[in-house]
């Protein structure tokens, strides 16, 4: 069975505990502490596998989690490193939080491998805290907790072209004729249970990827049929073939059913109507009568719009060459790349939701932020990176913290401190 989507459950690991321990040794007479740090937890990982094609593997499994860290040991011992969970997903899998529905990450284009969850740090052993006044310091640092978060793996089909109509007017028999692609093909409604991908290839011209949607009904953006399982893999698409069956052989009007198509894409996704589409009215040659009528009818409805209509058999191959052509001349006009989904969440972000925080004032108007949740983000990341820099600033964003500094009077300009940094405040 094909499955383009999974919801699953990620933790990362816990870091392992730093050590409490001394040196006890024949003839060392002052030993000392000589606890090791703790390892850190493992991170999860997606990385794209060019061999997989659907989420199957996730069908049977909802929970995943990555290795803890070991507690470290004596004689300074570093405990082990936590083993990263590698998840293996096809090319086009967006990864977004179950619950707030927004993106984490999308698998496509350059993006093959990233670290959605960060592992546990390991707590650091009792040898860290040995001092003039602390010698035999009893004391080590836990690790750092692991972050577990439900996410939604959605698969989204990355194709330049996508073939769409409704179920039986001829999208397989078309997708079989212009490539190598072997869909079932059968004359009954609903044969395509899943996209089905072919790649054009054009003397004089780029070749393209075209895929063939599962035929849609109308009420598919409100879950009537199968159609909504598969809009989704419309979005990928940069240019939309209409396929109608021109020759009326189920006595429905194509010009109603492109009309119709239309209807469910606005109602899913209105950007998706802004993409560049062609109307491809196949089944001429079954057609009785008068041929140039019926292409007639199609050309004065949507031309004026700048929607070309080919007539076209997918049986005998007339007209498929002026076709793929004109399409291949709409994908130069409208970029080679694909839609990749921009991140809209950060999972890390959750690690700190419940933790307090206060805000004071000092005596020179400086406002001092402080508290559990500070403390924690300030060890779970490294501000004095670029990436970490931006964690921040999206993390006093996202927590509220830079609203409840308004709602304390701060002004540009004015002084923030946390544990040590200081900041100064610009709206």
């Amino acid at each position: 069975m094909f499955a383009d989507r999974a919801t699953i459950i990620i933790k990362s690991g816990k870091g392992g505990n730093g050590h409490v321990s001394f040196r006890r040794e024949k003839y060392v007479p002052n030993g000392g502490p000589d606890g090791g740090d703790g390892g850190r937890g493992g991170d999860v990982i997606f990385v794209v596998d060019e061999g997989l094609n659907t989420l199957t593997d996730f069908r049977h499994r909802r929970k995943f989690a990555a290795e803890n860290g070991e507690e470290g040991g004596k004689k300074k011992c570093h405990g082990k490193d936590g083993a990263d969970l590698i998840l293996k997903v096809p090319a086009g899998t967006v990864i977004k939080d179950a619950e707030s529905d927004k993106v984490i990450a999308d698998m496509s284009g350059d993006n093959k491998r990233q670290v959605i969850l960060k592992g546990g740090r390991g707590g650091q052993g009792n040898s860290h805290y040995a001092t003039a006044t602390m010698q035999a310091p009893k004391y080590a640092q836990p690790g750092g907790e692991g972050i577990e978060i439900e996410v939604k793996l959605e698969l989204k089909v990355i194709a330049d072209v996508g073939l769409v109509g409704f179920p039986n007017v001829g999208k397989s028999t078309l997708l079989s004729r212009v490539t190598n692609a072997q869909p079932k093909i059968a004359n009954y409604h609903f044969t395509t249970l899943q996209p089905n991908l072919g790649v054009v290839d054009l003397d004089g011209a780029k070749g393209f990827v075209i895929a063939d949607i599962p035929g849609l009904i109308e009420g598919a953006s409100e879950g009537v049929g199968l159609g909504l399982e598969f809009l989704r893999h419309i979005e990928r698409t940069r240019v939309m073939i209409h396929v109608v069956d021109a020759a009326g052989t189920e006595g429905r009007d194509p010009i109603a059913d492109i009309k119709a198509i239309d209807k469910e894409l606005a109602a899913y996704d209105p950007e998706l109507l802004k993409k560049p589409q062609v109307i491809a009215a196949n089944k001429i040659d079954s057609i009785y009568g008068d041929e140039n009528e019926i292409i007639k009818a199609l050309k004065d409805e949507f031309e004026k719009d700048g929607i070309k209509v080919f007539p076209i058999s997918a049986v005998s191959g007339q007209g498929l060459k002026e076709l793929l052509y004109h399409v291949s001349q709409l994908l130069e006009t409208c970029g080679r790349e694909p839609v990749i989904y921009e991140q809209e969440y950060d999972p890390a972000l959750r690690f700190f939701r419940d933790d307090p925080y206060t805000i004071t004032m000092e005596d020179d108007e400086t406002f001092v932020v402080e508290g559990p949740k500070i403390e924690k983000m300030l060890g779970y990341t490294n501000i004095e990176s670029e990436k970490g820099f931006l964690f921040f600033q999206r993390f006093l964003k996202e927590q509220g913290i830079l609203d409840d500094l308004e709602e304390h009077g701060i002004q540009e300009g004015d002084t923030v401190k946390m544990y040590g940094h200081a900041f100064e405040y610009y709206k």
